[in-house]
């Protein structure tokens, strides 16, 4: 009897030490599974337009319609006439826009006291889109131009615009290479803390900012550029690795 209680404690003590074993080495597995590192990877690219467009917008304003319709026709004609010149032969016109007042005349503030001001009744708007495929030479044609119609008493509103690629066009390329530069600083970490880079735990992607020339509440990018026809888009990637020893 006393030999099978003895034999019985040893089976005891031999269990629980196995299980004392298999328990450590799963709460180390466990520990090392929640070592981890987060860190950040950045990636900047320079997107040219594919196009540009430049717009010609002109206007006149007057109380009988008919008038205003003939002035702006004119006009049409006097532009087409110079554009031919220049080697546009044909031209994008806008449909004509005639606006209708209705009333001569507006109240406005002076001098402490509301007062009415006569204005033209009718308003007649109409533009000419050029295509340009020269990108880099858009800008310098549209201020040619300006200065041309200016010298003929032709003077419009020129306005340069740039169609660039589709962002879903660059977003992968740009997605890996800021996952790539996070895996970069994630092993130079491993690295200092005498660890191995693991697998990803979790991953998330920042939105993608785009700034150019002419934006006014630009992403804070290394640089912006300075040509109207570039874009720098941005995006920033935060991804925690597992650390292993």
């Amino acid at each position: 009897m006393l030999l099978k209680n003895l034999l019985a404690g040893i089976c005891v003590a031999l269990g629980l030490t196995v299980l004392g074993v298999y328990l450590n080495q799963g709460l180390q597995s466990f520990s090392n599974k929640e070592r981890v590192v987060t860190v950040k990877g950045l990636a900047e690219k320079d997107i040219k337009a594919r196009s540009a467009q430049i717009r010609i917008d002109y206007s006149f304003s007057g109380d009988v319609a008919k008038d205003v319709i003939a002035r702006i026709d004119a006009r049409t004609g006097e532009i087409e006439a110079y554009l031919k010149t220049q080697g546009y032969d044909h031209p994008a016109l806008s449909e004509l826009d005639l606006t209708d007042r209705k009333s001569y005349y507006v109240e406005t503030w002076r001098e402490g006291k509301n007062v009415r001001i006569k204005q033209d009744r009718y308003v007649a708007k109409k533009s000419i889109t050029l295509e340009i495929s020269d990108v880099t030479k858009a800008a310098g044609i549209a201020n040619a131009m300006n200065i041309d119609l200016i010298s003929k008493d032709l003077t419009a509103d020129l306005t340069t615009a740039y169609q660039f690629p589709e962002l879903n066009s660059i977003k992968p390329e740009l997605i890996a290479e800021s996952t790539k530069n996070a895996r970069i600083a994630g092993e130079q970490f491993a690295q200092d803390s005498q660890s191995r880079l693991g697998k990803i735990k979790t991953a998330s992607q920042g939105p993608i900012s785009i700034a150019g020339n002419y934006d006014e509440n630009a992403a804070d990018l290394s640089s912006t550029p300075n040509e109207p026809y570039i874009e720098k888009a941005r995006v920033v990637s935060t991804i925690v690795f597992f650390l292993e020893d």
